[in-house]
Parts: structure tokens; sequence; C-alpha cells
């Protein structure tokens, strides 16, 4: 069965995985490229955060602070799962979505019932997997919480605040990685628009993405106490 896929399309589709995957890729498992992002950044600071909590008594801030990263991650993970439903409401119902994005101008809807489900899975696709890291993301900052309330005092609790900014970090890694699939997630919305949309909305993701973890003024303030 021959896809029902222009080379334009396909040539979109190239752009788009390259983009997300690619990036992905890159930034994540080059440590030469990592150790420059703000999430290299971060992980210094939930590091000191960590091996500051042995040394106080009162750590209810310390939990506090989990419990919030946790809501954000929640929050996030919910969403998907709307979304997601949503999704699936526009698999049964083709026509109704063919009318609502024909009416942007310079719209290409697809009017092939597989070429709109192809569009519609890849969305799907990418909210199944911002759900799976946004949830595991949420497990692990339960379990960085439970770390936190069991660091013995003092300097018997630094091994295991080592091992508590591990597990933070590994869960921020995880938000980070579903946060990218919301970004990427809007990019292929615009495949249902035109394939050229799809390309120019994966090419200025992918700069705002680099921009923020690479070249942004938050980025460098964080960076600041790690010189040297």
């Amino acid at each position: 069965m021959l896809l029902p896929l222009s080379p334009l399309d396909w040539l979109a589709l190239a752009v788009f995985i390259a983009c997300w995957i690619g990036y992905a890729a890159v930034v994540d498992r080059v440590p030469a490229i990592r150790d420059r992002s703000v999430i290299a950044a971060m992980d210094q600071h939930r590091r000191r955060w960590m091996a500051a909590v042995p040394h106080r008594e009162n750590r209810i801030a310390d939990i506090s602070i989990i419990g919030n990263l946790m809501t954000s991650t929640s929050f996030l993970a919910n969403t998907s799962i709307f979304i997601l439903g949503a999704l699936v409401a526009m698999l049964g119902s083709p026509e109704l979505g063919s009318r609502i994005f024909g009416a942007v101008p310079f719209a290409e809807v697809p009017q092939d019932s597989v070429a709109w489900e192809m569009r519609i899975f890849l969305l799907i696709l990418i909210f199944v997997r911002a759900f799976f890291e946004l949830t595991w993301a949420l497990r692990q900052f339960n379990y960085c919480s439970i770390c936190v309330g069991g660091l013995p005092e003092g300097t018997a609790g630094e091994p295991a605040a080592a091992i508590a900014a591990e597990v933070a970090n590994r869960a921020a890694r995880h938000f980070n990685t579903g946060l990218r699939a919301y970004y990427f997630g809007l990019a292929a919305l615009a495949w249902i628009l035109h394939p050229l949309a799809l390309i120019i909305a994966s090419l200025l993701v992918l700069r705002e993405l680099h921009r923020r973890e690479f070249r942004s003024v938050v980025r460098d303030a964080l960076a600041l106490p790690n010189q040297g």
C-alpha cells in the first residue's frame, strides 16, 4: 500500500525527525555539548542543594520545593492526557477537522482519510511520549522526596545526599524531555496546514530550544557559580 504522501510531505517529516530526535541525541548524549547547557548548570545547583540538606534540621522547605516540582510535572502529564483524548476524537471527525483547519489562509488540509490519520497519529505518538516521560519524572521526584526525608544529619548524610541529587537530576532530565515533546507537538500540528508549515515550525522550535538552553540570559546566570 502506497502512503498518500507527497515528496514535500516526506521532506517535512525528515526535517521534523531530524530536529526532534537529532537535537535530543546531540544535546543529551554528547558531554562536551551538554555541559554548556542550562540543564547541566541546573544539575550543579541541585547537587549543591542536596549537599546542604543534611546540615539543617528543618527540611520542610526542601520537601515543599520538591512538591512544587511534582505539581508542575503532574499538571503537564494530566494535560497530555486531555490532548490525547482530543486527538482521538479528531480521528473520528476528519470532516470537522478539515473544515476548521481549512479556514486558515494558504492551508492545504489533506482530503484523503489516510493522510489525515497519519498527521493525527504523529501527534498522538508525540504526546504519548510526553506522558510517559512526565509520569516517570513525577515518580522520580517522589523518590527524591523520600530520599530527602530519610537523609541522616551531618556528614553521615552526604553519601545519601549525592544519591538524592542524582535522582533529582534524572527526574529533571525526563521532565525536560517531556517538555520538548510539547514544543515539537506544536510544530507537528502545523503539518495539518501544509508540509512547508511543518518544516518552518520545526526549525523555529529547534532555534528556540537552542536559544533557551544554550544562549539565554538565564543559562548564563545559572552557569556563573560553576565557572572556575
